[in-house]
């Protein structure tokens, strides 16, 4: 999910926390927690360096930051820096923490970036994509429990707060399902499959290859399908002059669950088909042939 999400969702976990008999530097704390816990993951955009010395964010981030297993070592960091600079020292103060990183390192398993959630022992990108980058389904919910939560002051702010958490869940579990449902009904047509949710709520894309034929196809559980675009991929080219000349292709090749080869008079490369827009994709590696 975007940082803007995330720190949604860290908002969320805080307000849900009655605080009423708490003391000031416990209530920073836990705001800490909540807000750092939900962002800290993405901390890897920060570093520059990869394998092949330069900037491959598609295999740099979301990677062992984003482990299942860094969860509780983050966790206690953040519990370490609240106990130092607040000099408060409290359980719930690291299991909020800790629920937080969860969240964000699970969540990003639903978008079809992907994520390396069991490295450093497996280095697979796991993506359901059921879920997009950016969805504004969660902004509007905490949007309107916020404004519920100021107008009506009679509310228990913790109790708006677990509602606003709920009807997250409740939209997250039904988006879920229904890409899910979706790609399911699109096994039977190709090969592989891959899903990619739209930002329009309950709409997906379906990339389905078959043979040397990849698909971008458009369908909800509401709709039929409807094919957007057959890409021809040129399965049986030679690709290390590519990735001689372009370390970054093999990357994307080892990052992508699979590719669209190009090979023509001009260029030879690759392309994630999930990320197809407009004619091409954003993630794409090339060189040009003389």
């Amino acid at each position: 999910m975007d940082t803007i999400t995330h720190g949604l969702f860290g908002l969320t976990l805080y307000g849900a926390v009655k605080k009423e008999e708490m003391t000031v530097p416990m209530k920073r704390s836990l705001f800490v927690a909540a807000i750092v816990g939900s962002e800290i993951p993405d901390i890897d955009v920060l570093v520059n360096i990869t394998e092949t010395g330069r900037m491959m964010e598609q295999m740099w981030h979301r990677g062992l930051t984003h482990s299942i297993f860094l969860v509780p070592l983050w966790a206690l960091l953040i519990y370490g820096c609240c106990a130092w600079f607040f000099k408060v020292r409290d359980r719930r103060i690291f299991y909020l923490a800790l629920l937080a990183v969860f969240i964000h390192d699970t969540i990003d398993l639903f978008n079809a970036w992907g994520t390396g959630y069991f490295e450093p022992f497996s280095s697979a990108r796991i993506t359901l994509g059921t879920m997009p980058i950016v969805d504004l389904v969660f902004w509007g919910i905490f949007l309107l429990g916020f404004t519920i939560s100021r107008l009506k002051k009679s509310f228990p702010r913790a109790a708006v707060y677990r509602w606003i958490g709920i009807a997250m869940l409740i939209h997250f579990s039904l988006q879920t399902v229904q890409g899910l449902w979706v790609e399911m009904e699109a096994k039977d047509r190709y090969e592989q499959t891959e899903l990619a949710a739209t930002f329009v709520p309950c709409q997906f894309k379906v990339i389905g290859k078959k043979g040397n034929q990849v698909e971008i196809v458009h369908d909800s559980i509401w709709t039929k399908p409807k094919k957007a675009v057959t890409l021809t991929s040129s399965e049986h080219t030679d690709l290390t002059p590519l990735f001689k000349q372009n370390p970054r292709a093999e990357v994307l090749l080892e990052w992508s669950p699979f590719v669209v080869i190009v090979d023509d008079e001009k260029q030879l490369g690759i392309f994630d088909p999930r990320f197809y827009q407009n004619g091409e994709s954003f993630l794409a590696e090339y060189i040009r042939k003389k």
